[in-house]
């Protein structure tokens, strides 16, 4: 066997692992009927003219399934952290108690969940097109290894075998976290 072949199945699946992980993280910041941590990742907050993350510049504690208690370290941050959130996508409306912010989430409708789960379905679908990309790379370039001669036509094809294999078995791990996604949002 060529030192080739099994480098190239070896990128291939950390390549692949990677799909899974990047979908898995995606799914993580949908939302579901409770706060989490994730869910506010992506909110940046105008802080001294700089767009900063909202985790580095407050902490989260969630008392409750739906509330989420925010307290930034810097108190003259208030009122930027206030409207960061108030803009975010989450459709909340914080109330400020003079240390902290509070936001109650508020309950997904039936529409809302339908929404999310085509969401969810469209980054497994992504998941799954960076994972047959990787497939594709990888293919090729074991084909050109049997052209170039540098490996025989059964060792290609038994490079391939495997290849194929690796990719049902990423394939299969995206869909699982797909569905645990979608069972998370159906719960009431």
């Amino acid at each position: 066997m060529s030192d080739d072949t099994p480098s190239i199945l070896k990128d291939a699946e950390s390549k692949m692992k990677k799909s899974v992980e990047v979908t898995k993280d995606e799914f993580t910041a949908i939302r579901t009927g409770r706060a989490n941590a994730a869910m506010f990742q992506g909110i940046t907050v105008e802080y001294y003219g700089a767009p900063t993350p909202l985790n580095q510049l407050a902490s989260l504690q969630f008392p409750e399934a739906r509330t989420v208690v925010v307290t930034p370290y810097d108190k003259s941050a208030m009122s930027s952290v206030e409207n960061a959130l108030r803009g975010s996508d989450l459709g909340v409306n914080p109330t400020n108690n003079g240390d902290t912010l509070r936001v109650v989430l508020p309950a997904l409708t039936e529409d809302r969940r339908k929404e999310y789960i085509k969401l969810a379905r469209t980054k497994a679908e992504d998941g799954h097109v960076s994972v047959r990309g990787s497939r594709g790379v990888a293919k090729k370039a074991i084909e050109k290894l049997v052209k170039d001669k540098e490996i025989g036509e059964d060792e290609g094809n038994r490079a391939e075998k495997e290849l194929e294999a690796l990719t049902k078995k990423y394939n299969e791990l995206i869909d699982e976290a797909l569905g645990l996604k979608e069972t998370e949002l159906e719960t009431i």
